[in-house]
Formats: structure tokens, C-alpha cells, sequence
């Protein structure tokens, strides 16, 4: 009777998300317990898998395992709403640095039973994911190779979080054919699509308006799938994976879109915090709301209008609550004082006459006397003393003291000098402004000792994506296919590479970045770009210009912080220099090299801009050689190149005069 047995329907949580984006409050505790709207994001995880009528929960983290088991005893001892008919388990593993790494573990434990639900403890959902359970299951029975089904949700273009996708889907079984994600702060003229998308499926129907929430429905051949490609790091490396050898592994991938009541968003940022706490405080997740309670069962707030939310027991008088405000109990607000647009935690306590806009504050947080706050979070038991400014994407870490009559603006502070930035215990920089407040600066510039270095490009603070105006859109994005003789000079960036060429260039660009983020060995990046060119059969030559193109195309060149893309060259360089260093050694080589950086200067106006120090840089550092350089400028068109010789003309003349004296020397010597 065994095959009579019902299915007990499981999901598995991923916790350890987003460290880097959310720092320094990600240094101390778990992402997944970050506060969003006073609810940890955890639980509204677990509440959208208990409304979808799941039994059986693994949540898989290697970090803070502690404080998120007992965070979910907790909530089953004070009867949580997801506590309810589900069943929660927490895992993990000592050596796991990322998803595909959790994917192989979960697959070596034999957990998993069956089809399951997969998402992020940081993905805020009120949809009912029975329905698309129920579309993988049947289209599994008809394609035995179904490996996942992606869940994606339609969204406006007016704000970039880093989740925005383009996908090509098949519009006959909805089987996924292409998968490119959109980046932050950036507007696409055109979308490059291989042809091959087109030629072999007669109706394909291109989305370019989705959000990728992070949810997934995966069979179990999917974790079998990530142990036996070690190179499925990410689940874009796994959607990647199994396009491009989709007969080879004899798997595919479809997709399932929500309906458009359902709510989905993935808190990957700040910036995406602010986004997805604005939307639950204007109840566009209902019923994932705070007059309801979520956590507790029972009600918290009062609803008041303008989207206002008021714990009764939260002492808020002679105070105007401007719209879209969440006080919760125990908090006391002072006279005189504005608020909107803001959540307050718990025990708060705001002096007279302060200005909050975009704020958030997590429990206990104090703040003095004529302060003002503006798209900024503090974390829990922080204190701002009087008469201060904090603005402009500021985040103060937990028990951290603002001194009196600071003024901060794109900064991140933590309590104690002592900060890790990573498992590689490298110190972070750090900078006192007080006794427990001290700013947080990127060491990866350069070494301190390298004066040369320091000259050239200088540090800067570190920076993460900061919160902003959510109502300043992007600029609509265009469409088209022709073009007249005044878009010749912009559609040059964009122009297509050929198919293989172009996905190897994808495939380097994401090896360097993941091994620059996780100061990975240089050795194994090499063999990650070797054995993507043996796969694409591409020549030494390709291999030389595309390496050097990749380094250049990372996001943190591409959209640097603060624009001081000198900073962000060096820092990539001082990782990736080894790497590059492999691959660029002949005087040829060195010719590719400066052939990518001229594709690079067209694309990048940033790069365009500081053109002769960049090439000045690589000089010193010996990535390319004075003669190089020189048959390099002397090949550019003086025409179709007039602007990028007239940038190089004074670092060549220097050249030139700098060999002039070494032969003078040389002849000196001779004679004597």
C-alpha cells in the first residue's frame, strides 16, 4: 500500500544570503533575522511556505545557526503563526560558502523526498504556490527531464533592485530558453539574444518586465544536478548550466508566473528593503500587513489612515505622522517632531523637535533632540545624540553612539574598531568619530606601502548599494531595430559578439567576480576560464582580449562607487592580477590587452574618462609593456580614434622622452 501514501510536501529555506549587501548589521546576526516592517524576514518566509500548505521545512544556513534555531524555538514555544501543521527543521554545514554548495549538501544528507519548494529567507511572498506545485508535478510526468520550475513575477521598469530578469520562454509548454538578469541603475537600448533562441522554436514569447522573487519548485534530480557540476555556484550558474548543455545533462527548465494579485519580492538590498517595506506598509502584500498579526497571534497596531500604524501601546503625542508610518509598542515620540515614510521598532525613544523621513529603526534605538533622519538605518540600540544630520543611505550598526552635531551622509558605522570582513580574516579599515562610532572603510585599494599606488588611486569608503528616492524612475527603456547614421556611434557598445564568444565572456566575467567578492585562489580561476575555453573552442587570442574585457566588466568597474572607477580598478587588479598576469605575457598578448581596454573605452564613459591614467596604471604595473603601448597608439585611426589619441598623446610623449633618456644613457656608458 506504500504507493498509496500521501506525498508530505517539503521546502527548503536558504538563510545565509546577502551578507555583503546588507553590512555592517549582517556582521551581527543573521540576514534572515534582519527586521522588516518589526518582522523578521525568516518569518514571513515561513508564513508564505505554511500558507502554501507546506509540512516539511528545512532551513539550511552555516552562519548564526544558533540564534536561527533559536529564533524558530522560540516562535514554536509562543505558538507563531507558521508554527502551525509544519514542521521545521534547521541545517547546515561547516564548509558551505554558497547556494551550490547548500544544493550538495542537501543531496548527500537525502532529505529531500520528492519535488519541493525552494526560496530565500529573504523572499516576502503572499502567493499560494500549491497551483504552480501542481504544474511542475504534471509537467514532470510528461518530461521526465524537468530538473526546476523558476516562478517569476511581472513587474513596473520604474525601479532596479538587481532582480529584474529577461527570459525567452517557449509559449507552447512555457519551456525556458534563455535567462538573463538586468542590472541595477542601468537602462538596456537593446537586448542581445542568440539566434539560435529564435531558429530552433517557432513561438517563443520574449518577458522583459519580471522580477525573479528568488522561488523555485525543483525535482529531485535538481540537487543531483549540483553535485555532479561543482561549478553550479550560483542558481544563475545552475539556469546557465543546463541552457547551454541542456541535451548533454537531458534537463530542462520551465517557468510559472503569478497571478497578478500575488505579491513577491526578493530583499536583496537596501535599496530592495525599502521598496518591499513601502509595499507591505501600503498592503500590497496583504495579508502580510501589520494590523495583522503575523508573528503573534493577535493584533499589534491600530490602522489608522495615510497608512498609519500604531501600537497602543507606543506614547506618541503632539507628534505629526505625515503617511506611511509603523510605531510599534513601547516606542515614545516626542513633541515637535515629523515622521513619514518610517518604521519604528520596539522602546524607542525620539526626542523633540527631530525629522524622520525614509528611516528605518530597528528595537531600542535612541535619538536626541533636533535630529534629523533621512533614508537611513539604525541598528538595534544605537543612540544619535542631539543636533544630528543622517542622511543619503547611511546605516549605523547595532549600539553603535552617533557624538552630537554629526553630520553623515553615504557612510556606514559600526560600534567597535575591530570589524571582519570576511571568513578570510581580512581587517577592515576603520575610522573614529567617536568613542563607539567608528566609519568603515574598504582595505582592498592597494597596499599601504605602495606610495605609487596611493598617488594613483586613492581610497575611498566603502560603499554597498545605498537607499534612495523610490519615485525618481528609470528612463523607459527603448526597442528597436533600426537605426540612422546619428545612432551609429551609440550602438557601437552593443553591437552583437558571436554567440559562443559572447557567452564565454559571460562566463568569465561572473568566474572573476564571484572569485574577486570570495578572494578566491587565482590558480582556480585560471582553470574555471581554461575550461570554459576548451567548451568553446575559443583561441589564445580570444581568450586574451575576452580575460581582460571581463576584469573591466565586473559590476563593481561597470557602476563603481562613487563613479571613482580608478578605486575599483585598482582593488580588482590587486585580486585579479595574477590571473591576468597568466594569460598576458608576450608582447601579442599585450596588443590584446590594449585592443580590450579600446572595446572598453567606448562602453565605459567612466573608463573613457580616465583613459591615460588607466593605461599609466597597467604600465606600472607591468601588465603591458612601453612598446606596446606605443605600436598601439600608432595603429589607432587618427580619425575614428581622434579622441582616445588625443587622451594617450601626452602619456605616449612621456613614453617617448623616458626611452629618448634611457638610450641617451645607454650611449654615455658606451663611450666611456
Amino acid at each position: 500500500m506504500a504507493q498509496f501514501e500521501k506525498e508530505i510536501v517539503q521546502a527548503v529555506l536558504i538563510a545565509d544570503n546577502n551578507v555583503w549587501n546588507f553590512k555592517p548589521l549582517s556582521d551581527e546576526g543573521s540576514t534572515a533575522l534582519l527586521p522588516l516592517v518589526n518582522v523578521r524576514m525568516l518569518d514571513y518566509a515561513l508564513m508564505a511556505l505554511n500558507r502554501s500548505g507546506v509540512e516539511e521545512v528545512f532551513v539550511y544556513t552555516s552562519l548564526y545557526r544558533s540564534s536561527i534555531r533559536e529564533h524558530i524555538r522560540a516562535g514554536i514555544a509562543t505558538d507563531a503563526a507558521w508554527s502551525f501543521k509544519m514542521t521545521v527543521h534547521v541545517i547546515g554545514g561547516e564548509g558551505c560558502r554558497c547556494f551550490g554548495d547548500a544544493m550538495r549538501d542537501l543531496d548527500n544528507k537525502a532529505l529531500i523526498r520528492g519535488n519541493f519548494i525552494l526560496l530565500g529567507a529573504d523572499t516576502v511572498t503572499n502567493a499560494d504556490l500549491r497551483p504552480v506545485l501542481e504544474q511542475h508535478k504534471r509537467q514532470a510526468k510528461f518530461d521526465k527531464g524537468t530538473a526546476a520550475t523558476l516562478v517569476f513575477k511581472e513587474c513596473a521598469n520604474n525601479v532596479r533592485t538587481g532582480n529584474e530578469v529577461l527570459i525567452a520562454v517557449d509559449r507552447r509548454n512555457d519551456r525556458l530558453h534563455y535567462h538573463q538578469r538586468l542590472r541595477m541603475h542601468h537602462k538596456e537600448n537593446r537586448y542581445q539574444i542568440p539566434l539560435d533562441v529564435f531558429l530552433g522554436n517557432s513561438c517563443v514569447a520574449l518577458h522583459h518586465n519580471l522580477l525573479d522573487p528568488q522561488i523555485a519548485i525543483g525535482s529531485p534530480s535538481m540537487l543531483s544536478l549540483f553535485n555532479d557540476n561543482f561549478d553550479f555556484q550560483t542558481r544563475d550558474d545552475f539556469v546557465r548550466g543546463l541552457l547551454i548543455n541542456e541535451e548533454l545533462l537531458d534537463s530542462r527548465i520551465y517557468v510559472a508566473l503569478l497571478p497578478a494579485a500575488q505579491y513577491a519580492h526578493k530583499v536583496n538590498n537596501w535599496p530592495a528593503y525599502q521598496l518591499v517595506s513601502r509595499d507591505i506598509i501600503n498592503r500590497w502584500a496583504y495579508p502580510f500587513v501589520p494590523d495583522i498579526g503575523l508573528y503573534k497571534l493577535q493584533q499589534e497596531y491600530v490602522f489608522h489612515k495615510d497608512n498609519i500604524y500604531k501600537s497602543p501601546e507606543a506614547q506618541v503625542s503632539k507628534v505629526a505622522l505625515l503617511q506611511n508610518v509603523v510605531i510599534e509598542a513601547g516606542s515614545h515620540v516626542d513633541s515637535g517632531s515629523v515622521i513619514g515614510d518610517s518604521v519604528i521598532g520596539a522602546n524607542c525613544r525620539i526626542g523633540k523637535n527631530c525629522r524622520l523621513t525614509n528611516a528605518f529603526l530597528m528595537a531600542g534605538v535612541t535619538v536626541m533632540d533636533n535630529c534629523r533622519l533621512e533614508h537611513c538605518v539604525v541598528g538595534e540600540g544605537a543612540i544619535i545624540n542631539e543636533d544630528c544630520d543622517v542622511s543619503a543611505g547611511c546605516v549605523l550598526g547595532a549600539k553603535s553612539v552617533l557624538p552630537a552635531k554629526t553630520t553623515l551622509a553615504k557612510t556606514l558605522i559600526t560600534r567597535t574598531p575591530s570589524r571582519r570582513r570576511s571568513e578570510d580574516e581580512v581587517v577592515v579599515e576603520v575610522k573614529s568619530i567617536g568613542p563607539e562610532a567608528y566609519i568603515v572603510s574598504d582595505l582592498t585599494t592597494g597596499d599601504p606601502e605602495d606610495s605609487e599606488g596611493e598617488d594613483l588611486l586613492p581610497q575611498q569608503p566603502l560603499s554597498i548599494p545605498k537607499m534612495g528616492d523610490l519615485l525618481a524612475p528609470l528612463e523607459e527603456i527603448s526597442y528597436c531595430s533600426d537605426f540612422s547614421e546619428d545612432d551609429e556611434d551609440a550602438s557601437r557598445a552593443v553591437t552583437p559578439l558571436p554567440d559562443d564568444t559572447n557567452i564565454f565572456l559571460g562566463e568569465v566575467i561572473d568566474s572573476l567576480t564571484r572569485g574577486f567578492r570570495e578572494k578566491s585562489n587565482p590558480d582556480f580561476l585560471v582553470l574555471e576560464i581554461n575550461s570554459s575555453r576548451y567548451a568553446y573552442n575559443m583561441s589564445l587570442k580570444e581568450v586574451n582580449f575576452n580575460v581582460v574585457k571581463a576584469v573591466f566588466g565586473m559590476q563593481s568597474i561597470v557602476e563603481p562607487a562613487n563613479d571613482n572607477v580608478l578605486v575599483a580598478i585598482n582593488a580588482a587588479f590587486k585580486q585579479l592580477g595574477p590571473v591576468v598576469s597568466n594569460y598576458i605575457k608576450s608582447e601579442d598578448a599585450m596588443m590584446d590587452c590594449l585592443k580590450a581596454l579600446e572595446d572598453v573605452y567606448e562602453e565605459n564613459h567612466l573608463v573613457r574618462g580616465k583613459i591615460s591614467q588607466i593605461v599609466h596604471y597597467l604600465y606600472d604595473k607591468d601588465f603591458v609593456s612601453e612598446s606596446a603601448i606605443q605600436a598601439w597608439y600608432e595603429q589607432l585611426d587618427e580619425e575614428e580614434h581622434a579622441h582616445l589619441r588625443q587622451s594617450l598623446a601626452k602619456l605616449v610623449a612621456w613614453l617617448d622622452q623616458s626611452s629618448e633618456e634611457d638610450d641617451d644613457d645607454d650611449e654615455e656608458e658606451d663611450d666611456d
